[in-house]
């Protein structure tokens, strides 16, 4: 193409064209310059190329590097791929650095996350556009009852990126929440967020006909929520109504959490502090059959399954007015339907894939 559209702020008076290469200049309210070259781009000065690819994305860059070698030595520039490493990218590369330059340096880090806050937060970049990704571990995250081995139980996973992952063992109320600083994130970016978690093998249920309530949004202002399914299908034969709430209301059970009694509730065991429903001798009550208009797990290449439970934006100034956190809430406490068999690695928060 002969026309190469160059995207930069018209105050910036570091990109020096020379007049002899251009036939045409076109000026717009996006300070969107099309310059129609008479002579091929790669005859510009090199810091020129450099300085106009550094405007695009780390995708446009190694697409730019293969028009020629001059346009490719450019490319590859430090000036170019600094601008897509974060500020705080020193501290984030482990010692002893080996990068001979900052393009591997951002191979690095959109290839291998690094741990930081003690191993309770995982970093890397989104290796299309630069942007910043995390994920929350579970340790990082508030978890209702998981500091009781009777509900919940930390493990050790190989293939998580944390030392320790949480698997649900039995809960009737399922309750995770978490929160990130905005100022953490990609200013101008939409992100998406999502669960990332594996179903414990022949001892899952729970989770196939019954919806999980997310909500995503900014600390102090409503969430936008929405209903995900944390198991594929609903599966015939399903286990999911042999385990409610064994004859215990629902009220027991909330006043229970307010309390944060310390009793097990295990399926076909009532305790004698508990008091019991007796309807007839009858279990509780099945819930409504649910509809599967709702999103559901899809398989990652990494041995992990992922459904998304929202989206934000981060808008140029870093954080929404009035707030400068966003929380991350999954919860089931309405249904009373005992679950166990999540293995639950953290919250994942990276930009969403846009057309």
């Amino acid at each position: 193409h002969r026309f190469i559209k160059i995207l930069f702020s018209s105050s910036d008076s570091k990109i020096q064209i020379p007049k002899n290469t251009m036939e045409q200049i076109h000026g717009s309210r996006n300070n969107e310059i099309a310059v129609a070259a008479a002579a091929r781009f790669d005859t510009l000065p090199e810091d020129c190329i450099s300085k106009v690819i550094s405007h695009t994305s780390p995708r446009d860059a190694c697409v730019a590097a293969s028009v020629s070698k001059a346009v490719k030595s450019a490319a590859q520039s430090d000036l170019v791929w600094e601008t897509f490493l974060p500020m705080e990218y020193s501290s984030l590369v482990p010692q002893p650095a080996t990068h001979s330059s900052k393009k591997e340096i951002f191979i690095s880090l959109a290839h291998d996350s690094v741990l930081s806050e003690d191993g309770k937060k995982s970093f890397w970049l989104d290796k299309t556009s630069g942007k910043k990704c995390y994920m929350l571990a579970a340790m990082d995250l508030t978890i209702i009852w998981g500091d009781s081995p009777a509900y919940w139980q930390w493990i050790t996973v190989p293939e998580s990126k944390f030392e320790k992952v949480a698997e649900l063992r039995n809960v009737c109320w399922f309750d995770i929440r978490g929160k990130i600083s905005c100022r953490m994130l990609s200013e101008g970016t939409h992100y998406s967020v999502y669960i990332v978690f594996k179903r414990a093998q022949n001892r899952s249920y729970g989770f196939d006909s019954v919806p999980v309530e997310a909500g995503v949004g900014f600390v102090g202002k409503e969430a936008t929520k929405r209903s995900v399914f944390l198991e594929s299908g609903g599966a015939a034969g399903s286990r999911s109504h042999d385990y409610g709430y064994t004859g215990i209301s629902h009220a027991v059970v909330s006043r229970a959490f307010r309390n944060r009694r310390s009793w097990l509730l295990v399926p076909g065991i009532v305790e004698e502090e508990v008091e019991v429903e007796r309807e007839s001798g009858r279990n509780a009550e099945e819930p409504k059959e649910s509809g599967r208009n709702a999103e559901e797990p899809k398989e990652r290449g990494d041995g992990w399954s992922e459904v998304e439970l929202g989206k934000f934006y981060i808008n140029n100034g870093g954080c929404d007015e009035g707030s400068d956190e966003i929380e991350i809430s999954l919860m089931e406490t309405e249904n009373g339907h005992w679950k166990s068999g999540l293995i639950f690695q953290g919250f994942e928060i990276r930009p969403e894939r846009r057309n």
